[in-house]
């Protein structure tokens, strides 16, 4: 086992001693776990740059990341199930998604207990801190990943920030959102550049050298300033690599941990079952980690049974290469690039073929996975790639292994009534009010049907999302041409859409090096969700939201001209517009879709079609019994929101 050392930092009542259930009190433990890791092992073989880490006296490369554990206090009252979440940014935010929650300001350690959903369940929660570039604080858990030299010397190599900014700011720091840069090496280095693109898909144009400069190892600075709304690309020569996939093998090492009977600096260890979890970045990492093979520990011992990534759309990211920053999210590079699906494919652009479960199944250790989606995944360009070949037009054999589940009409994170408002997660605000649709009972479903599947072998209900055999998956062109009119609502720039393309990353990415700026080639198709005439999509999972609505939801929105580019797509935001309450408005406002009152005899009517199509779903397993009566109530709160 690679955790050589457990140090235990506080160990304190979880909720202030509150019992859940059959399990009872729970406690949150809070420490380090430190890793000794062998790199001629095999099954440390795909982690660049991981030969060139400082050895310990065993030959061994070490490093620590930070570790919090809720469980209960007596593990004999839990139900044997861990799930060890990789925290998004350093965010420990497992326990509050799947328990609906409040997001805690991300300077709080706080994790809100919710409904108390897992906790009644018995599950425990070990979250762990995976990446090198996140400023590691009682808020924030992190990694200490090894630097890295090649024949004792120093290495130094191309580094490609990607800068989205949403303000007139003159300096930058050299980062993905607030994270930790790789220095500059020289700041006068002639081979530095600054290109800038008007949209996501645009073409580059480089900024001369004399219009901008490094003020130090960490920054850049830009006369005139940042235009919001614009995207910029800062490549430099930076120095101090480490290496990144550290963080992934420390994921699949506390998995082990957690698997090995006994106590471990007295955290008593031993379940019965391990599953990972993600949100976004990290379900990126998930899938990354599934087509490296990471599912079998050094001494070839399974880890995970089942994975849970969730609205990590069809790609995977920067986790392991040099240079990488794991927080990106849409710099073009080696998370855009094929393959996109479980199943051994050739791609139609590239002829390559590959698959991301091709290495597990190899090796016998393909776990039971349940990817979850949104629909801002697929207008972001990539969640289709999981499951349609668009390229030659045909849908992809789905993989026994897998389930693929669209939340219909949902954006990235869950939405309410009182959330349409304010910045999204990369800080830009809306043109339009945010999505309402909150879809986490379906989430609860998920991991409730995945555990099913591992423990007792039962088949978790068909995959849902957009196809072409039945006419659902369509280009997001002929969806904007199908929308009603409705009143207020702006259409995005159908030149200026999210794309996803074949990309070259040089000649020596085999082994982890990129050659920036990338070249960027041939499109990928992208097809979105077919909608009815309401504008609510007709495929995937459909909440009562979508199939007794009050309103139109979408899975995107534009950017607020405060934040500039309002042609253009918000990234991981949708947007409702709710129906008018009466005739009378409906006529006033011109809209077409009918009104609430046109649709519903009374709030009774509405009431009961609303348990009716959430007790469809229960039957055919896309929801648990326990969740009908919250799916009726989050409706009704929206239906007195609109009415009222």
């Amino acid at each position: 086992m690679a955790v050589i050392a457990v140090d235990i930092k506080s160990r304190q009542p979880y909720a202030d001693g509150k019992s859940f259930a059959d399990a009872g009190e729970y406690e949150r433990v809070e420490g380090v776990l430190t890793y000794a890791v062998d790199p001629n092992n095999a099954a440390n073989q795909s982690i660049v740059d991981l030969q060139y880490a400082p050895l310990d006296e065993a030959g061994r490369v070490r490093f620590q990341s930070d570790f919090t554990l809720v469980s209960p206090k007596d593990t004999a009252r839990g139900n044997g199930r861990v799930i060890v979440e990789a925290v998004n940014r350093g965010r420990r935010r497992s326990i509050a998604f799947f328990n609906r929650g409040p997001t805690p300001p991300i300077d709080s350690d706080a994790i809100p207990e919710g409904d108390g959903f897992l906790l009644r369940h018995g599950y425990s929660v070990l979250s762990i801190g995976w990446q090198w570039d996140v400023y590691r604080s009682a808020a924030l858990l992190g990694l200490e990943a090894p630097g890295i030299r090649i024949d004792g010397s120093p290495v130094t190599g191309q580094a490609c920030v990607e800068m989205r900014p949403n303000a007139n700011d003159t300096t930058r720091l050299l980062a993905n959102r607030e994270h930790r840069p790789y220095p500059v090496a020289d700041l006068e280095g002639p081979d530095a550049m600054l290109l800038v693109r008007d949209w996501e898909d645009g073409p580059d144009t480089v900024i001369p050298r004399s219009q901008w400069h490094f003020p130090d190892a960490e920054h850049i600075s830009l006369e005139g300033g940042f235009q919001p709304g614009k995207i910029y690309y800062a490549i430099y020569t930076a120095a101090n690599p480490v290496v990144v996939g550290c963080g992934m093998l420390a994921i699949r090492e506390a998995a082990t941990w957690l698997r090995q009977p006994g106590k471990f600096g007295h955290v008593q260890a031993g379940y019965e079952r391990i599953y990972g979890h993600g949100v976004s970045q990290c379900g990126r990492l998930l899938r990354h980690m599934v087509y490296l093979g990471l599912n079998l520990d050094e001494k070839g011992g399974p880890v995970f049974d089942g994975l849970l990534p969730h609205v990590a759309g069809g790609r995977m990211g920067e986790f392991n290469h040099r240079f990488a920053q794991p927080s990106c999210q849409s710099n073009p590079g080696f998370g855009h690039q094929f393959p996109f699906s479980d199943n051994d494919l050739t791609d139609p652009l590239t002829e390559q073929n590959d698959g991301l479960l091709r290495r597990l199944r190899e090796r016998n250790a393909a776990p039971k996975i349940i990817y979850t989606n949104s629909s801002a995944e697929y207008w972001r360009g990539d969640g289709c790639l999981a499951q349609i070949d668009g390229v030659i037009g045909v849908d992809l054999e789905p993989a026994g292994e897998t389930r693929h589940y669209l939340f219909a009409g949902t954006q990235h994170l869950p939405g309410a009534p009182e959330l349409m408002q304010g910045q999204g997660p990369d800080g830009s605000t809306g043109m339009h009010p945010y999505n309402a649709v909150d879809y986490i009972p379906l989430l609860r479903a998920a991991l409730v049907n995945l555990d099913r599947w591992v423990t007792d072998g039962a088949e978790p209900p068909a995959s849902r999302h957009p196809r072409l055999d039945d006419g659902t998956a369509v280009p997001q062109s002929d969806y904007l041409v199908s929308l009603p009119s409705i009143p207020g609502q702006s259409a995005p720039d159908q030149s200026r859409l999210w794309r996803i393309r074949e990309i070259d990353v040089g000649p020596e990415s085999s082994v982890g090096i990129a050659a920036y700026p990338v070249k960027e080639g041939r499109e990928y198709p992208c097809l979105v969700s077919a909608a009815d005439a309401d504008g609510n999509e007709l495929s995937g999972i459909r909440l009562p939201d979508l199939t007794v609505p009050v309103g139109t939801h979408t899975g995107w929105n534009l950017r607020h001209p405060d934040t500039g580019a309002p042609e253009q797509l918000m990234s991981m935001q949708g947007s409702t517009h709710w129906f008018a309450a009466t005739e009378a408005q409906r006529i006033s406002a011109g809209d077409p879709r009918p009104s609430v009152a046109e649709r519903y005899v009374d709030r009774e009517d509405y009431a009961r079609r609303v348990e009716a199509s959430a007790q469809a779903l229960a039957r055919s397993g896309y929801l648990l019994e326990e969740d009908i009566e919250l799916v009726v109530q989050s409706c009704l709160e929206r239906y007195d929101h609109v009415v009222g």
